[in-house]
């Protein structure tokens, strides 16, 4: 199989050339374009899903050999869930290369987190199957170096660190309250609000549930710190 120019490009990007080109193909083919003959990408998602844990447990394991393992798993959560996946497959420009359906290509696909992540995770198990573990491995730690150096000694989100804090003063859990959803469906805009049972409340606003959720607690946690 001969790659698009923009496939190419890609491989560059990556720092891998694929000696079976149909595995990046199939990791790039989101199922809004599949058929009988043309695979899509989620069962290697799944595959990917796994190496990438392997490798990034493998890397902060080896970081600081000190860690407690209650200090290393949320900083292996922050390596691994969907939004850093995301965000490397932005710096990549996986998106450009990304096969989508017309429903998808209209909804502005190109751009969803979720679709990128996915893809991400994909484009890692085709490395996988393609050239074996180290060779995946070795694409990983470069695509995530800034990452695992920028890790913090506590990882914890700000969700956690929230719920954490209020436990220990016998309240109950934070209750998260979407307040509005705009913008149109391929870009919209949540805005959400966290409130104790004392009173004390932030809002936060964000691309999707998850971020606008992790904004609010962090805003909430800097409004309580500086009441202490």
């Amino acid at each position: 199989m001969k790659l698009s120019k923009e496939m190419r490009a890609f491989q560059e990007r990556i720092g891998h050339q694929f000696a079976r080109p149909e595995l990046l193909v199939r990791a790039l083919t989101h199922a809004s374009i599949s058929s009988p003959t043309r695979s899509d990408n989620q069962r290697l998602e799944f595959l990917g899903d796994r190496v990438l844990g392997l490798v990034m447990a493998t890397a902060l394991l080896e970081d600081d050999k000190s860690a407690s393992e209650g200090q290393l798993a949320p900083r292996f959560n922050a390596m691994v869930r969907k939004e850093a996946c995301a965000d490397v497959a932005r710096e990549i420009e996986l998106g450009e290369v990304l096969k989508l359906g017309r429903s998808e290509m209209m909804s502005g696909g190109r751009r969803k987190l979720a679709l990128l992540g996915d893809a991400m995770e994909a484009v890692i198990a085709a490395v996988y199957k393609d050239a074996g573990f180290e060779a995946a491995q070795a694409m990983i730690l470069r695509l995530w170096a800034s990452r695992i150096n920028d890790v913090e000694v506590d990882a914890r989100d700000s969700k956690t660190s929230l719920q954490e804090l209020v436990q220990a003063k016998g309240q109950k859990p934070p209750s998260y309250v979407l307040v509005s959803r705009t913008g149109p469906d391929h870009q919209p805009v949540f805005t959400i609000s966290v409130r104790l049972d004392d009173g004390a409340e932030a809002q936060a606003t964000a691309g999707s549930k998850r971020q606008a959720e992790q904004a609010a607690a962090t805003a909430l946690l800097s409004k309580l710190e500086q009441k202490q």
